[in-house]
């Protein structure tokens, strides 16, 4: 429920920070000017008493963000992919974040699963495990049917999870509209349908069917993608709190000693990870949105495996050619071209100077070109890029939010396997690929042919909507030109209206006495 009690859960949460140290930890990974870090120990210092212990085996920034709550969590998760933005001593520790949680009972889940299923947990499988995973939302047991033999994996909702991510999902309403309000800057920004839009990306989370329907299609997507697998749903073991999928074995692509010692390549598997990502949301419109190792797994033939899909992201086919021109523009170094296509999607208000903004975008991406992955600090590019984004009044885009996400998060895995992958050198193919088949001479035939279909659609009721198009044109053309109204006196106005009121008033109470 949103409202102003949801501060102590704002001022509960810079309390934790600071009792669990893990407010300075993280202030000095991201090396923080001065400014924040003593804006952040004034307000929360003095309400350190009030935060959360967490679990004090833990270090000191996976220790507040487990006590804080599925929220925070996936924000850590995020987090642990990018080693060059925290540093890789923190993005080690919180790479437990991913699937390595505290689970709940075996029995609660069985519990689950037989409510839930409407069946008996033993007479469905006939092998039901100890978690072998757990993560934020949900933890997946081993499990054979008993019909079948078949190996499966068993995924179970915690238990009252969606009631602990309501209360995190409020706070972060009420601080995005109180920034609104007090930082008129952030407006731009749009805090809160940034919140609003990460509500409902968790609210589909929470239903395990929606996942279902999402790992089939992604799975009919990508069945002729080489060196990518997607385990299938089991539908009739799958419910709201529960999805039955095809058991897949691999190693986890954060398990980097396992991955040498199988004799596999970890940069063709950086490279792959990245163009899959592109081509899944160039190519199909439709991408997995939550791509950090612990939903990523490699055999031991090298094929890739997703897992967890209930965060996928959709693009439209504008937004996509939009998308791969930037990237496009960035590759070929015509940072002309790439401030362009940004004024004619209207990312950028249309009164700005394009020349200043092709010059802005070149600091962006001159760093990258030669470089050596690793002499690139990320951290700088993003704060550099913040920096354009305000100084030519750029909107957050939401539909574009869980895209711009997830090539953070894909970059970040691809860089634990390759710390000296060139990520333009490897999008290049996919993207150029993609120009060919969209953009060019085959495409603008492919769109004519399109536009044809709907117009034959409508053929019949074409000539009746150019009608009343055409009717309603002139009607505000007529009233644009017609001779201004003689406006009656404010005087007259309100003599007319105070007559009104008397002469209901009369009315009423001859109404009421022919009923009394």
């Amino acid at each position: 429920m949103r409202g102003p009690h949801n501060i102590w859960r704002l001022i509960r949460t810079a309390a934790t920070m600071e009792r669990t140290g893990a407010a300075s930890v993280v202030l000095e990974a991201v090396d923080a000017p001065p400014a924040l870090r003593m804006a952040a120990r004034l307000l929360g210092w003095p309400f350190k008493w009030l935060g959360l212990k967490g679990d004090e085996s833990l270090p000191p920034a996976t220790r507040a963000i487990t006590a804080l709550g599925p929220a925070y969590i996936k924000f850590g998760q995020i987090l642990s992919t990018r080693p060059d933005v925290v540093g890789p001593e923190l993005a080690e520790q919180l790479k437990m974040l991913q699937d390595r949680l505290p689970a709940f009972s075996t029995a609660e889940a069985r519990r689950i699963v037989a409510e839930d299923l409407g069946v008996s947990v033993e007479s469905t499988f006939s092998e039901f495990s100890e978690p072998v995973a757990a993560a934020s939302i949900a933890q997946v047991h081993r499990a054979r049917l008993r019909e079948g033999g078949q190996e499966v994996a068993v995924k179970v909702l915690r238990p009252g999870i969606a009631k602990a991510f309501r209360k995190d999902i409020d706070a972060f309403y009420l601080a995005a509209t109180w920034m609104e309000r007090l930082a008129p800057f952030s407006r731009r920004l749009r805090p809160t349908d940034v919140v609003a839009h990460f509500d409902s990306v968790v609210q589909a989370e929470l239903d395990l069917r929606l996942e279902s329907a999402a790992a089939a299609e992604f799975a009919a997507n990508t069945e002729k993608d080489a060196g990518f697998r997607v385990p299938r749903p089991i539908w009739e073991l799958s419910a709201r709190q529960v999805m039955t999928l095809d058991w897949v074995e691999g190693m986890s692509l954060a398990d980097t000693a396992s991955i040498d010692a199988a004799g596999l390549d970890r940069e063709a598997l950086a490279a792959r990870v990245l163009q899959l990502f592109l081509s899944h949301a160039l190519r199909d419109g439709y991408f997995h949105a939550d791509m950090h190792q612990g939903n990523l797994k490699v055999d031991l033939q090298g094929d890739i495996i997703a897992y967890d899909f209930g965060i996928m992201g959709r693009l439209d086919e504008y937004t996509r050619r939009v998308y791969a021109e930037i990237l496009y523009g960035f590759i070929k170094r015509d940072y002309r071209r790439v401030a362009e296509v940004h004024f004619e999607a209207g990312y950028v208000p249309a009164d700005r100077d394009i020349d200043e903004f092709a010059s802005a975008l070149r600091v962006v991406g001159e760093p990258i070109f030669g470089m050596d992955a690793t002499r690139i600090s990320m951290a700088r590019l993003l704060a550099y890029l913040f920096e354009v984004t305000e100084r030519f009044g750029m909107e957050t885009r939401t539909e574009l939010i869980l895209l711009q996400r997830t090539m953070v998060v894909v970059e970040g895995v691809a860089r634990t396997l390759d710390p000296h992958i060139n990520i333009w050198h490897v999008a290049r193919p996919v993207v150029e690929d993609y120009i060919r088949s969209s953009i060019g001479p085959k495409a603008v035939v492919r769109d004519l042919m399109r536009t044809a279909r709907v117009l034959s659609r409508f053929g019949p009721r074409l000539p009746a909507m150019a009608d009343a198009a055409l009717r309603r044109q002139a009607a505000e053309e007529d009233r644009r030109f017609a001779p201004p109204r003689r406006e009656r006196t404010p005087a007259l106005r309100q003599m007319l209206g105070g007559g009104a009121l008397a002469l209901a008033g009369v009315a009423l109470g001859v109404c009421l006495s022919e009923l009394l």
